[in-house]
């Protein structure tokens, strides 16, 4: 544990930014020394009040000036797609920049979100980091564990034939209507682009393919893309958001990264915003990886709640919520200290060392 905690700044209040406030406060190595809010009525307000939890001092902005002008150690940006000119503007400013939002090794930004300069944007912020001797690095959203997991599984192997990662779950606690739009839910399930939206919203699990890879030793050719949908059965009122009869509530969609033509690595998203739809899946919630070799390894990743939460309740979506949004930003707050100490410009997971993924014990209070 470090003697002196790192100061952070953190972009954005929505779901994952909202858990991350008080888990920020929480943490033994940090201090959150400013908040970041898009949202007119959110500035000036403490940053406690505006999560739900006691104050804690620190007043809401939504000046980048002011973001700089407090010298913090690392800006934490919890906002979903990544700001490529605002990273670069920090880290050209020293700060280090730690972010869940759709960003592993930047391919996908490259591929589906061309920067308006006509350059790649991680060649933009490797350079940016590197004028500014500071460190970008992205854990990816959904959450970002599924490429880490299965790097580990690959452990005891002599030997690697495919890998396989399925993430399962139930996505209607993740209250993002935006969100879900840009992945093509709510639209008519033979509407012809949402297979293509699809592959563009979740297109960060084709950058853990190629982290993956990195790490294992192979060099992927290309990345397939294949999909299934589910129609709702009937009109969805999920509380927060109403899917018409007939419309994509739920998914199957397959990132295959091949090496010389032959499928080497997958990540299968299984995915349900209600399992009244035609066809459905058994969603798990969990992760489940599939490692072919030598030997073979199977490993099912669940996630459940804190034995001593007294809210054991898997109907309270709320609670399920923010279990699913604390898996979510824990990688990135943990990883902090390890890329405040990394070298300047872009990295990824496999440049970070074992302990940066490490969570934290905390003294009884």
């Amino acid at each position: 544990m470090r003697t002196t905690p790192l100061r952070v700044f953190q972009f954005a209040t929505g779901n994952v930014g909202t858990e991350m406030v008080s888990k920020t406060v929480q943490h033994p190595d940090l201090e959150l020394v400013g908040l970041y809010c898009y949202s007119e009525d959110k500035v000036g307000r403490d940053a406690g009040e505006i999560v739900g939890i006691d104050p804690i001092g620190v007043l809401a902005t939504n000046t980048v000036d002011d973001v700089i002008a407090a010298k913090p150690d690392c800006v934490t940006y919890f906002g979903v797609w990544p700001d490529i000119d605002l990273f670069c503007r920090l880290l050209e400013s020293g700060i280090n920049v730690v972010t869940t939002s759709d960003w592993i090794t930047g391919y996908s930004r490259n591929r589906h979100h061309p920067h308006p300069s006509g350059r790649k944007s991680t060649e933009l912020v490797d350079e940016a980091g590197k004028r500014g001797k500071a460190t970008p690095y992205g854990t990816g959203m959904n959450p970002g564990l599924a490429q880490i997991l299965a790097i580990v599984n690959t452990a005891g192997l002599s030997r690697i034939d495919h890998i396989q990662v399925i993430e399962t779950v139930d996505v209607s606690c993740h209250h993002s209507v935006d969100t879900w739009k840009k992945h093509g839910y709510g639209r008519p399930v033979d509407d012809p682009e949402v297979p293509q939206m699809l592959e563009a919203g979740a297109t960060v699990f084709a950058d853990s393919i190629y982290m993956i890879a990195d790490c294992c030793g192979i060099e992927i050719d290309e990345v397939a893309f294949e999909c299934e949908l589910g129609a709702c059965k009937e009109e969805v009122d999920l509380g927060w958001w109403v899917l018409p009869k007939g419309s994509v509530g739920a998914s199957l969609a397959k990132y295959i990264g091949k090496a010389k033509g032959e499928p080497k690595i997958e990540v299968h998203l299984e995915w349900q915003m209600t399992p009244n739809t035609e066809p459905k899946w058994n969603v798990q919630n969990c992760y489940i990886m599939t490692v072919r070799g030598n030997p073979q390894i199977m490993n099912r990743h669940m996630i459940l709640p804190a034995m001593d939460s007294g809210q054991m309740d898997w109907s309270d979506p709320t609670y399920m919520a923010s279990i699913g949004m604390t898996i979510t930003g824990m990688p990135a707050l943990n990883a902090v200290e390890s890329v405040c100490e990394a070298r300047p410009g872009l990295i990824t997971s496999a440049d970070l060392p074992l302990r940066a993924f490490a969570g934290r014990f905390h003294e009884n209070r």
